[in-house]
């Protein structure tokens, strides 16, 4: 059993790190690309306002830390879980953005999104939650 634990909460942080990894590059990307050189990558960046743009840069960079510095740190970890439900909700209103711009066909990475950070959820609330440090201190 303890195994199995071990392996799952491995399975959690290279997830939590993936994601993590994800969304601070998309972050990063829409704080410091310009909004041309974004919507040579993604078309609908440069058919929003810009500050749209920088405002879900400012959102990525915080989910992505928020993925994985509370966990790490053991400073509050179950702001780990709150991020990863933010996530969620980011990826479901992203997908209905993409539904409404009759783009359906690019929502299958935001399914995959959503349920890697529905596993992040799951797992960090249910089966291995990370315990705050000063527990770990008292243990």
């Amino acid at each position: 059993m303890q195994q199995r634990k071990s392996v799952l909460n491995i399975l959690l942080w290279a997830v939590q790190i993936l994601l993590a990894a994800l969304f601070i590059m998309s972050g990063v990307m829409k704080l410091g690309y310009s909004i041309d050189k974004l919507a040579a990558l993604y078309p609908w960046t440069g058919q929003v306002p810009a500050v749209y743009v920088r405002l879900l840069g400012i959102i990525d960079l915080a989910g992505g830390l928020g993925l994985l510095l509370p966990s790490l740190l053991r400073i509050k970890p179950i702001l780990t879980v709150w991020a990863a439900i933010g996530i969620i909700i980011l990826m479901v209103l992203a997908t209905l953005f993409h539904i409404s711009r009759g783009e359906a066909s690019v929502t299958g990475f935001n399914m995959a999104v959503i349920l890697l950070a529905g596993l992040v959820v799951w797992g960090r609330t249910r089966k291995y939650p990370v315990a705050p440090r000063a527990q770990c201190r008292q243990a």
